[in-house]
């Protein structure tokens, strides 16, 4: 066996290599690479005292060149824009356990929100060979697209919809959701609303949408609260201060581009004295596991993430399997939760 040196320690580390495997289980080097590649291939006891041999000695296969060898590297990446955003992680962990069932690891990276950011991870990703890959949205640079469809892997592009995905998309429209709060809103009264929005390009979308169909209704010029950032809890806090303090809104509902903004604001509204839902409404997005159980249980926009990682993964093993070619859009919808706040 041969010696790697680390010269910071000096301390001599000992590879493990297949070679040394097959002296322990009294193979040839080629023999533990074909039970390795292809169990079948092999004697079940020739199979068993190399898995013996490989757990005595602790030996890794080398994952890129069995990549290399059978084209498959059984990894699949994901990139999602927060990690620590329940949104993004609910479906990434459905997703997920669904594609690890199938045998297929899962390399995930977090983008941020800017274009650049995401293209730099497209490209290093696409370096590490995956055999598909899962995006968050569906806006990307010019040059992200043409990696993505020159590496000519399955892509699915979730949580968005558009009419021409790189290849797959699953998700749901949110103009279209921005909507249908403006109506919900409408139906029960309010001619007077605000908006809270994360520095986020789908969250703009639904508060542009929002606003649009609150004034067609017949309600007042919309008031907005745009946060230069991500949504935290304090954010929401601030930007009800802002609106009350600026003048710029009194009375009516407040629609938020995430519970988080929309829990701040419970907060700071309780402070003040402020009743909800009787001087103010607020209606979050995204039906997070605490919406329910705080006080008062929050309105908001539910999409059932679980379904959505489920779907994405059975899009992405059917066209890697190849089974039957799923529908390149698929919309899963969504739905207004009214609770005790607005």
């Amino acid at each position: 066996m041969g010696q790697d040196r680390d010269t910071r320690s000096g301390i001599a580390n000992k590879r493990v290599t297949m070679a040394a495997v097959g002296r322990m289980a009294g193979v040839s080097q080629v023999t533990v690479s074909r039970a390795l590649s292809d169990p079948s291939k092999v004697s079940a006891d020739t199979l068993r005292r190399i898995r013996e041999a490989i757990e005595a000695t602790g030996f890794v296969p080398n994952a890129i060149a069995g990549a290399l060898a059978s084209n498959k590297s059984r990894l699949v990446t994901a990139l999602i824009p927060s990690i620590t955003n329940v949104v993004y992680s609910t479906f990434v962990r459905s997703f997920s356990e669904h594609m690890r069932s199938a045998g297929y690891q899962i390399l995930l990276s977090e983008t941020g929100f800017d274009p650049a950011d995401e293209e730099a991870l497209i490209a290093a990703h696409l370096s590490r060979r995956p055999d598909a890959m899962l995006l968050t949205g569906i806006q990307h640079s010019a040059q992200a697209r043409r990696l993505l469809l020159g590496a000519g892997i399955p892509v699915v592009e979730v949580w968005d919809l558009t009419s021409s995905p790189i290849d797959l998309c699953v998700g749901f429209s949110h103009s279209d959701a921005g909507r249908a709060v403006a109506e919900f809103a409408h139906h029960k009264g309010y001619t007077q609303a605000a908006t809270v929005t994360a520095a986020d390009e789908r969250a703009h979308r639904r508060r542009s949408a929002f606003a649009a169909r609150f004034e067609a209704l017949g309600g007042q010029r919309v008031a907005r609260a745009d946060i230069d950032g991500p949504a935290r809890l304090g954010e929401g806090r601030t930007a009800l201060r802002r609106l009350l303090d600026e003048k710029v809104f009194a009375r009516g509902v407040i629609f938020c581009s995430s519970d988080l903004l929309a829990h701040g604001i419970l907060i700071e509204a309780q402070i003040r004295g402020i009743r909800i839902p009787g001087d103010i409404a607020v209606i979050g997005f995204g039906d997070q596991d605490y919406a329910a159980d705080v006080h008062p249980a929050l309105t908001t926009v539910r999409v059932d993430r679980d379904a959505l990682g489920q779907r994405a993964a059975e899009h992405l093993l059917a066209r890697l399997e190849n089974n039957d070619t799923p529908d390149p859009v698929t919309d899963l919808g969504f739905e207004v939760v009214q609770r005790d706040s607005c």
